[in-house]
C-alpha cells in the first residue's frame, strides 16, 4: 500500500521540506512554513505538505524556481538597517525590502526582524538552521534596545515594564530596563513577540518615537545606519558556543 505522495529511495536520507530548505541556505524553517502553507512549494511537481519529507533525488520548486541541492558556504552578515526598510525575503511585494537594499550576490535571509519603522542591528545569513537557535526565546537571547518615548518616564513605568505587560493574550517576561534619560530608556529582551516593546509601551500609556537595537547576544552595533560587514571570527565562535550550549535544551 502506497503511503506517501513523495518519493521514497533507502539510498538517499529523507530530510522535512522545512529544514531542507534551510539546509541548502534557501530560507529559514518558518519562512519556509509560511511558503509550504501558501501552496509556494512543489515537491515532484506536487504542493508540498507541512511535514512532508525529501531526499536528494526529490525535484522541490519554489516560486516556480527549481531548487539545486548543493549547499553553499554559510555566510553571516551585521547590518544597521535604517528606518523605512522592511525585514521580508519577498521582493516582488515588498519595494523598499531588506534583500534587495543590501544587494548581496548570493542569497541570503535575515534572522528575526525589526519593525519598518526601528533601526539597528539585525543578522542575515544563508544558514537556516541558526535562525530557531537564535529566535528560540526560551534559549534565554539577549537583544538590547534604546527606546524613546513620548513622555517623562516615571518608576511605576520602569517597574511595570521590567516585570511584565499583559499583550497578545500572555505576559512579557521578566526583563532589564533602565532609564537613561528624561524620555529613554534601555532594554534587554529575551523574547521576541510582535512589536513587543511598542505594545508593552502602549498598554501603560506611552508611544515609542525611535527605537534602535544595538545589540544581539555578544554582538554590538557598530556600523553606520544602512552599512554591513561580516561577523567577526571571534564573534562568530562565541555565537556559536552560545547557540551550542542553548540548543541542547531544545527538543
Amino acid at each position: 500500500m502506497k503511503r506517501s505522495n513523495y518519493k521514497m529511495d533507502k539510498s538517499s536520507p529523507l530530510t522535512r521540506i522545512n529544514k531542507h530548505l534551510s539546509e541548502i541556505g534557501f530560507c529559514s524553517r518558518r519562512e519556509a512554513d509560511k511558503l509550504i502553507d501558501s501552496g509556494r512549494v512543489l515537491i515532484n511537481g506536487k504542493k508540498a505538505e507541512m511535514g512532508a519529507k525529501v531526499s536528494s533525488d526529490d525535484k522541490v520548486i519554489v516560486n516556480g524556481e527549481l531548487l539545486k541541492p548543493t549547499k553553499n558556504k554559510n555566510v553571516y552578515l551585521a547590518f544597521n538597517k535604517p528606518i523605512g526598510i522592511i525585514c521580508t525575503t519577498d521582493t516582488r511585494v515588498e519595494k523598499d525590502n531588506i534583500i534587495d537594499f543590501i544587494n548581496y550576490p548570493k542569497r541570503i535571509f535575515p534572522v528575526g526582524r525589526l519593525d519598518k519603522s526601528s533601526e539597528g542591528l539585525i543578522f542575515l545569513t544563508n544558514d537556516g538552521e541558526i535562525v530557531n537557535k537564535i529566535l528560540r526565546a526560551r534559549n534565554q537571547h539577549e537583544k538590547e534596545y534604546i527606546v524613546s518615548v513620548n513622555k517623562p518616564i516615571t518608576k511605576d513605568f520602569i517597574n511595570k515594564m521590567s516585570n511584565g505587560v499583559p499583550i497578545l493574550d500572555t505576559i512579557t517576561k521578566k526583563c532589564f530596563i533602565k532609564q537613561t534619560h528624561k524620555n529613554q530608556f534601555r532594554i534587554i529582551l529575551t523574547q521576541g513577540l510582535n512589536r513587543q516593546i511598542r505594545r508593552m509601551c502602549e498598554y501603560l500609556g506611552y508611544r515609542v518615537r525611535s527605537l534602535k537595537r544595538v545589540r544581539i547576544m555578544n554582538v554590538k552595533l557598530d556600523l553606520k545606519v544602512g552599512k554591513w560587514r561580516y561577523l567577526k571570527p571571534d564573534e562568530l565562535n562565541t555565537l556559536h558556543q552560545l547557540l551550542s550550549q542553548s540548543s541542547k535544551t531544545i527538543g
